[in-house]
């Protein structure tokens, strides 16, 4: 197979028209109107920005929208102060960057929720608008930061799990054939597919073995009809479309329409330039991939190459 690298120089072509992702959120929590009204104007442009009045109604907003970058919080204000609501985000979103605005000398309750990591930073209010946006822009960068290093970790272990996976199938199997579902079931969880089917090819074209996995059930194979297959055989280049809705080519077709998928990726598997088969992700939703993720899927093809030799020769052998 080809280097890394060069796959990846192979597909970036391809995803330089995807959208771009989306501005992070924030939370803004403020009981007094006209607060609450500036800070969102003040970080509109920059962020998707979410508001409450409340600690209470702060809760509501991240039960129905999830996570989000950095949170905003007075600290005074009726029912529930903001060291005590920030306190409540910790154990669901503990990646979250939070910072309490006060404008009263309450240092037992800041140094407490500082000292217990559930505060980046205080601001006085009045705050200054520049040093506030700087603040949150650099509270915005390390929650970045740490999200970009959690899942760097997972996909390490996630890389690590595979390849045991891929040991243990090709060691234990009697065939060629006993390795494929074991196989596209232990590719599509690591990449958190909807689907996945790995199908093996002769002489340049698809035969009917295979292996396949699904989080939903039965999957339909369809990949003989499709054109990113046919190119990935044809130019055994890896061929990705992560917006199916987006690609005029592909929208059209019956088994996207009827299956739901949004999202496919088909990789070329080979070993030493020798084409051995297809490998097809797929996701119910469409979704953006990252050049380290789209390095972490061309290792994983070559383990998998390394696999099915493996297994072919050890057939071969018994």
């Amino acid at each position: 197979m080809d280097s890394p690298s060069l796959e990846i120089d192979k597909v970036r072509h391809q995803l330089m028209t995807l959208e771009r992702p989306k501005k992070l959120k924030i939370l803004v929590v403020d009981d007094e109107p006209d607060n609450l009204d500036l800070l969102y104007r003040t970080f509109r442009r920059d962020f998707n920005v979410l508001k409450a009045d409340s600690g209470v109604n702060a809760l509501q907003v991240l039960a129905a929208e999830g996570e989000v970058a950095v949170i905003i919080s007075d600290q005074r204000m009726p029912e529930m102060k903001g060291t005590e609501f920030l306190s409540k985000t910790v154990p669901q979103f503990p990646d979250t960057v939070r910072i309490i605005l006060t404008g009263f000398t309450d240092i037992e309750d800041l140094v407490e929720a500082i000292n217990a990591g559930q505060v980046y930073k205080y601001i006085t209010k009045p705050w200054d608008p520049g040093e506030l946006k700087a603040v949150v822009q650099r509270a915005a960068e390390t929650y970045d930061l740490l999200k970009q290093r959690t899942e760097e970790l997972r996909r390490a272990h996630a890389q690590m799990d595979l390849l045991t996976v891929l040991v243990q199938v090709t060691q234990a199997a009697h065939s060629l054939e006993e390795t494929l579902t074991p196989i596209a079931m232990a590719v599509g969880e690591t990449f958190a597919a909807d689907g996945c089917i790995l199908q093996l090819i002769k002489g340049n074209t698809l035969i009917a073995t295979q292996g396949t996995y699904s989080d939903v059930g039965i999957i339909k194979n369809w990949l003989a009809e499709d054109p990113l297959t046919s190119q990935a055989i044809a130019t055994q280049e890896m061929q990705v479309s992560l917006n199916i809705l987006k690609n005029d080519q592909l929208k059209s077709l019956n088994h996207y329409q009827q299956t739901g998928v949004q999202a496919h990726l088909v990789i070329p598997i080979s070993y030493h330039k020798q084409l051995l088969g297809v490998l097809s992700l797929q996701w119910k939703q469409p979704c953006t991939l990252r050049e380290d993720e789209l390095q972490l899927i061309n290792l994983s093809a070559q383990l998998v190459a390394i696999a099915l030799t493996s297994s072919s020769c050890h057939q071969t052998a018994v």
